[in-house]
């Protein structure tokens, strides 16, 4: 069964150091560079909270994203195999971070998914498949805090 485990590499270097060591921790750049074989390269750096660069992706953004994107590629495969027809998908996502038991820690994702279905694809079927892509998103079943789905379907209408 070899082939349901996957690989996944990345590469993380830390390029602030060039702008000085960590002697101080309200004076060292957090900006680092994310390289996965193939791909472009990510630049980031913590959150503007955490003293980062606010014009660069975090690791919290990279997370609620991770989320976003594993639910609207499972939602799609779904409707696929379903005769769903989307047209278009959009999610504005949210995420909350804060203490919980002694640890700074996400404790809840949104995610508000609007889906466009064409004419003639069942409605019904179409909002029940968010249920389903929710138990097959492999990030949303790896994390340890609730990820809740207020989807929002409209059908276009016909020309």
């Amino acid at each position: 069964m070899a082939r349901h485990v996957h690989h996944f590499n990345a590469r993380l270097s830390w390029t602030g150091a060039a702008r000085g060591d960590t002697r101080a921790y309200e004076s060292y750049s957090r900006e680092h560079l994310i390289e996965v074989p193939g791909k472009p390269p990510l630049v980031g750096s913590a959150d503007q909270a955490f003293r980062g660069d606010a014009s660069r992706h975090n690791p919290e953004d990279l997370l609620v994203m991770s989320l976003c994107a594993c639910h609207m590629l499972s939602y799609l495969a779904e409707a696929a195999r379903a005769g769903v027809r989307v047209l278009a998908y959009t999610d504005e996502a949210s995420g909350t971070m804060q203490m919980h038991e002694g640890k700074m820690r996400f404790t809840a994702v949104s995610l508000r998914p609007q889906v466009v279905i064409a004419a003639g694809s069942d409605p019904a079927k179409a909002q029940a498949l968010h249920e389903m892509a929710h138990e097959q998103c492999f990030i949303a079943n790896s994390v340890n805090f609730p990820v809740s789905c207020d989807a929002h379907l409209s059908v276009a209408e016909t020309a």
